[in-house]
């Protein structure tokens, strides 16, 4: 099923990397503007068909075309369930009840449940104590950077739900990895996979949200569902699948480390809010765990030790 991967990412793959957690550090704000007045479903549902549009019309003026195969798109209609679907209605759910900053740290575990999930599935992603030295360290950084939020009674069912969407997330990972031994391009896998989601999703919104009326809503609601389709799905998903395809899954799910970072460097840039110094050792702690699970700089580290 699976294809052999680049277990140590080069500067294109970390430059996308960082582009993937920018864009979907943008997706907690844009989120956070839409919950006020759309519901969770009608926003995820929005996400994805509005997604799924623009990568179909970007893949017909590129010359691409919709694959035929029926194992092709019962894989898209498989991802866009783990990827999409399920992870994507519970965060939004979640985000109804919980802060931004305590959903990005839950969705920080993300590589934690990959580096488990991907050993135990993909023989060419095996863990190592390396990387689970390195996502835990990024881990800790997350929770130094954001802080510890307590844990009440009213939210549990919340952070539940957040917690199961990495999990998800961690799989879609695994399971995505069939598109490069298809022969997919990743243009054409990210619009099949929010084109599945979308038909997932549609009949379920209608059903439980009702129709919605666009005339009623805000400019900043509209942009923000805008910007969450354009820039968090569409965008993001062609790098996604990018990464995926030439560095494997572990190495793909460290952007949830970042996407923290992404997050409170855009807002102290955009919404003036302050960098602290546990926000300075948090990053730290993060850079560090990423540079542990590359391995590069501490290899030529050890050879120097060596005299090498």
């Amino acid at each position: 099923m699976t294809s052999s991967i680049n277990a140590s990412m080069g500067g294109r793959e970390w430059a996308m990397l960082v582009a993937l957690s920018v864009l979907w550090g943008g997706s907690f704000f844009f989120i956070g503007v839409a919950v006020a007045d759309l519901p969770p479903l009608t926003i995820v549902t929005l996400r994805v068909s509005i997604a799924a549009v623009l990568l179909w019309m970007t893949a017909v003026v590129m010359g691409l075309r919709p694959p035929k195969g029926v194992n092709i798109w019962a894989a898209f209609l498989g991802m866009g369930l783990l990827n999409n679907v399920i992870p994507f209605s519970l965060i939004v759910w979640g985000q109804t009840q919980i802060a931004s900053g305590l959903a990005s740290i839950l969705n920080a575990a993300t590589p934690i449940f990959t580096v488990v999930v991907a050993g135990l599935f993909l023989p060419d992603e095996r863990v190592t104590p390396r990387k689970a030295l390195g996502v835990t360290v990024g881990f800790i950084g997350v929770v130094v950077m954001i802080g510890l939020p307590a844990i009440n009674g009213i939210g549990v069912l919340a952070h539940f739900a957040v917690i199961a969407a990495t999990l998800l997330y961690a799989f879609a990972g695994v399971f995505g990895r069939r598109f490069k031994t298809m022969g997919v391009n990743p243009l054409v896998s990210a619009a099949g996979q929010v084109t599945a989601s979308s038909l997932w999703l549609a009949p379920v919104a209608l059903a439980v949200d009702g129709p919605i009326h666009l005339a009623d809503l805000k400019i900043s609601v509209l942009g923000s569902v805008f910007g969450l389709a354009f820039f968090s799905t569409a965008i993001a998903y062609v790098l996604y699948f990018k990464i995926l395809e030439s560095a494997g899954a572990t190495n793909l799910l460290l952007v949830t480390l970042l996407v923290p970072v992404s997050a409170i460097l855009l807002g102290s840039l955009f919404l003036n809010e302050e960098l602290g110094a546990v926000h300075y050792l948090g990053m730290a702690m993060i850079a560090a765990g990423l540079s542990i699970i590359d391995g590069r700089l501490w290899r030529s580290r050890k050879n120097e030790v060596l005299g090498n």
